[in-house]
């Protein structure tokens, strides 16, 4: 498929997660926005989604296995909705005491306009 009949409901890669594009239940609600992406971008290695909740407005990890659709519109995952105050607090900390320097990467595309 060419870019020109691309739509928003397209499936597209990690990598070009939408900044702060909506992050839905299993039931399509929105729970809140993806603010970073927990990856390795030189390894191609998805670990997840940084996701500042709708409701509280902290910051969650939803990982990678927890995802089942990236598109230009929102990002859907496998989270029940009586799961989601369960997700795990995001913690930078956690990410860089593993010793896997770089996992924690906002894309530098991911601009305020």
């Amino acid at each position: 498929m060419d870019e020109t009949t691309r739509t928003d409901d397209d499936e597209i890669s990690w990598r070009a997660t939408p900044y702060r594009a909506p992050v839905l239940d299993s039931d399509r609600n929105r729970i809140g926005t993806a603010e970073s992406l927990l990856a390795d971008d030189n390894a191609d290695i998805f670990h997840g989604l940084a996701v500042k909740l709708a409701h509280g407005g902290h910051l969650v990890e939803v990982p990678a296995d927890s995802v089942t659709r990236i598109t230009q519109s929102a990002i859907e995952t496998s989270v029940a909705p009586s799961k989601v105050g369960e997700l795990h607090p995001y913690s930078e900390e956690h990410w860089f005491h593993l010793g896997w320097g770089g996992l924690f990467r906002q894309r530098p595309e991911w601009k305020e306009d």
